[in-house]
């Protein structure tokens, strides 16, 4: 058995870890569900516990899928959801509150509150990004606020904040390391995105505590070896981490600035690689960093379509237009087009670049002639749009088109969705051998920082293309496309 990198792809409804070996070969790959916690409307909590239990049945799972014994595991990395956040004891590690979900909106009248007083100038222009419940600072201020005694303790020092990847380094350890890393640490409304730091004046304004943060570390080293475990044997180093976004674009091999990737699950995601130095964007997408990887520090720009593979759950669940998701390729594939039929599916209102969330999801261009198969055509392309609509965002803040798209995440296999977007895009489509690209991107960083892969070059002779998509539909009818798309937009 070769050199196995083990990836922990901690996500918000269950944990994937997957096996590589020093080829990038798949070894195993293993999810565990855990359960969601719903205590109010628009609460979403996890149980730090079950996390935990998670992690390990799917290490256990892993391990056995693929013929392999723990002490054959060279480096762990760890990818994760990323701004759910979580209070624990540093002394035992004993939750003090379930974590606060990523999806939570319990603090959005804390962040108007924010804005109203003035801050989100001062948010924007430290962090990259917008003063939202979506991030971790308020979470973690809700917590220090409404937990018994947690305000006092966490001055205190006896309490340790984290995002997911923090908590699991955590446990990992034995409880040895508090580290967080540039990408994550990025999600929380608390660094300073050019310094790389805790920012002093943030902290004042949310009223949180510095004792209680993690130290902020690059992406790809050593933060502490496992100790202490049941499923693992101790002296395995934990030295890669990033956030599942960042994990993916780095697991496509977007080494490069100008290079862009989609993620396309629920939702979809895009970042582009801007290179050493944060853009500020003026198209309404989010700052962030990628990764930190030595000395050399790699910024992204970030845009989310909040309903990319929802619409297709829509059409299975709300309309019972097909009874599995996978059957959507097949029903839009037997309409030559959507005859003129226009989703925009703004089901929970749009977000990057149009921040528009009173919008509705909207159809235009019905007639007698619709069919269900115009529809399932319609709700793909209306997924394709989106997307567009942030990757010429981004190309409008770097000051210049994209060279080609790399795509992963579970709708990427969609051989039509995938065309209609190249075609929409006017540029190549690359979809690699392996779409496992966040829990590759973890394994890639921890790789890295253990020798089992040289360099980022390495990485790029071992990374492949799986499928090229190349544009095919006329330039007058994407133009006649995009006529249809503003036009259906402006009525969403």
């Amino acid at each position: 058995m070769p050199a196995l990198v083990l990836a922990i792809d901690q996500g918000t409804t269950g944990t994937n870890v997957a096996l590589y070996d020093q080829d990038c070969q798949l070894r195993a790959v293993v999810k565990t569900e855990f359960r969601q916690i719903f205590p109010r409307p628009g609460w979403v909590e996890h149980d730090l516990d079950d996390i935990w239990a998670s992690v390990e049945a799917s290490i256990r799972a892993a391990l056995a899928e693929a013929g392999a014994r723990g002490d054959e595991v060279r480096a762990i990395g760890i990818t994760n959801q990323r701004e759910t956040s979580a209070l624990w004891e540093r002394d035992g590690g004993r939750p003090i509150h379930h974590a606060i979900v990523w999806q939570c909106r319990r603090t959005a009248p804390d962040c108007q509150a924010l804005r109203d007083a003035g801050h989100e100038p001062l948010f924007r222009e430290r962090t990259g990004l917008v003063l939202d419940a979506y991030f971790s600072g308020t979470k973690l201020a809700w917590l220090l606020d409404h937990v018994p005694g947690a305000r006092r303790r966490a001055e205190q020092g006896e309490l340790a904040f984290g995002t997911i990847d923090t908590y699991l380094v955590h446990r990992l350890t034995g409880g040895q390391a508090h580290v967080t890393d540039v990408s994550n640490a990025s999600r929380t409304l608390l660094m300073n995105l050019d310094a790389l730091a805790w920012d002093e004046d943030l902290l004042e304004v949310l009223r949180v505590p510095r004792e209680v943060l993690p130290a902020i570390r690059p992406s790809s080293e050593v933060y502490g070896a496992t100790r202490g475990l049941g499923v693992l044997p101790d002296g395995i180093p934990i030295c890669g981490m990033a956030g599942d976004q960042q994990a993916a674009l780095f697991g496509q091999a977007c080494f490069d600035p100008g290079q862009v990737k989609c993620t396309y699950g629920t939702g979809a995601f895009v970042l582009m690689n801007t290179g050493a130095r944060p853009v500020r964007s003026t198209q309404g997408l989010l700052t962030t960093v990628g990764w930190k990887v030595g000395d050399e520090v790699i910024y992204a720009l970030e845009g989310s379509v909040f309903i990319a593979g929802a619409a297709v759950q829509w059409l299975r669940d709300g309309l019972h237009v097909i009874q599995r998701s996978a059957e959507v390729e097949a029903l839009a594939g037997s309409a030559p087009s959507s005859d003129g039929v226009v989703f925009v599916p703004a089901l929970v209102g749009l977000g990057a670049p149009r921040w528009n969330p009173d919008a509705r999801g909207t159809i235009v261009g019905l007639t007698r002639g619709t069919t269900a198969a115009h529809l399932a055509r319609a709700t793909l392309e209306g997924i394709a749009f989106q997307v567009r609509d942030v990757v010429v965002a981004m190309g409008q803040d770097l000051g210049g088109p994209i060279g080609f798209l790399r795509v992963d995440g579970g709708a990427s296999q969609n051989d039509l969705l995938i065309q209609f977007q190249a075609d929409i895009l006017g540029v190549e489509i690359h979809r690699p051998r392996i779409t496992e690209t966040t829990s590759l991107g973890a394994a890639l960083l921890a790789g890295l920082a253990a020798g089992v892969w040289h360099d980022r070059e390495d990485i790029r002779r071992r990374w492949a293309v799986e499928k090229t998509f190349r544009p095919a539909l006329p330039p007058e009818a994407v133009r006649e496309h995009l006529a249809r798309w503003e036009a259906a937009v402006a009525k969403a």
